[in-house]
């Protein structure tokens, strides 16, 4: 098996910095058929060495994200994931914002971590070759300066110019799931802005992940979306933007069309491969979710059926005027150096 010993080093992290599994706790890996068996079984090992009592759900691929996944789900594994401590997902087709991962997240005990979809060579590069001190310190100053910000700006070569207003809520620093409640791959901060102010456009040229016919991958063309109050106004491109309308037609949910958030990714290890997990972190990127808004960001938005995500690359961010980032640099003199001794 390829990078077996770095596979082993991701898989004690995962286990014993990351999640923190403690000696009797009940730990659940969940991954579907078409996922290598790799890194969830490392983390299975360590998790057994870390005391934990672990239970591998091995289960048939869903056909697509969040509850659109409901019905093909064993009643079995809907049971166990909420019973569980501590969750760990590995599935190619999410069950990130299902019915059980809902469940799971409002009875205040499960830790979970999302690490969908990846493989050897991926948990490699975005877990066990990080310096996580460096890490965290870059991350938790990028969480400080965008807290004080309340007007953003966010434009890309590509055609984004998007802008918005923050609120006062949380910003999801992505490092460890070691508290109840959702938690994912290290190298994403990500928040709810005040959706009614979030207009202009947003142009996904990285890739595009909705589950299922709308698992896009990396992008051919751009999909350029009209952003009026938050809301997806029109979609415009080539082919990918008419297979992105006519699946918003089909599951025929209103909510579909919310922007529910916002990321940065700053992972060092991240690049383009076409899975949204490692797409959403590619440094200097920004990312845009629609439809469900999960908990976490304790947002204002109804619920909606799935969950769908882009990736706009080399971003240029703007803090209240003051620049972030510039086409994917950091630029800004409280992050340069931490980011060059991070090889960026």
């Amino acid at each position: 098996m390829s990078f077996e010993l770095e596979l082993g080093k991701a898989g004690h992290i995962v286990a014993f910095d990351m999640c923190r599994v403690k000696k009797g706790e009940s730990v659940i890996i969940t991954c579907d058929s078409v996922m290598d068996m790799g890194p969830p079984m490392e983390v299975a090992k360590a998790a057994e060495a870390a005391g934990g009592k672990v239970l591998f759900a091995w289960h048939t691929t869903p056909l697509g994200y969040g509850k659109v996944a409901d019905p093909q789900l064993p009643e079995s594994l809907k049971v166990a994931i909420p019973a569980a401590d501590v969750w760990i997902e590995f599935n190619n087709q999410w069950l990130l914002y299902s019915s059980a991962w809902i469940e799971a997240m409002s009875n205040k005990r499960t830790r979970y971590l999302f690490l969908g979809g990846l493989d050897p060579e991926r948990i490699t590069r975005c877990i066990a070759r990080l310096d996580m001190d460096l890490q965290e310190k870059f991350q938790n100053k990028v969480v400080e300066l965008t807290h004080k910000a309340k007007k953003m700006r966010i434009t890309t070569p590509a055609g984004t110019d998007v802008s918005f207003e923050n609120a006062s809520r949380p910003i999801t620093n992505e490092l460890r799931a070691d508290v109840a409640g959702p938690h994912f791959l290290v190298g994403q901060i990500g928040w709810a802005p005040k959706e009614e102010s979030i207009n202009g456009l947003i142009v996904f040229d990285g890739s595009f992940s909705g589950g299922g016919e709308a698992d896009l991958g990396i992008l051919a063309h751009p999909i350029e979306l009209v952003i009026k109050e938050g809301r997806i106004e029109e979609i415009n491109g080539q082919e990918e933007a008419k297979i992105i309308k006519n699946w918003l037609k089909k599951l025929g949910d209103p909510g579909m069309y919310n922007l529910a958030h916002v990321c940065y990714g700053f992972n060092p290890g991240a690049i383009l491969t076409g899975l949204c997990t490692e797409d959403e972190r590619v440094w200097g990127s920004t990312e845009w979710g629609n439809g469900y808004q999960g908990p976490m960001f304790e947002g204002s938005l109804p619920e909606a059926v799935s969950h769908a995500d882009g990736i706009c690359l080399n971003s240029t961010v703007e803090l209240d005027g003051e620049l972030l980032t510039k086409e994917g640099k950091v630029v800004h003199p409280e992050l340069v150096g931490i980011a060059k001794a991070m090889g960026k």
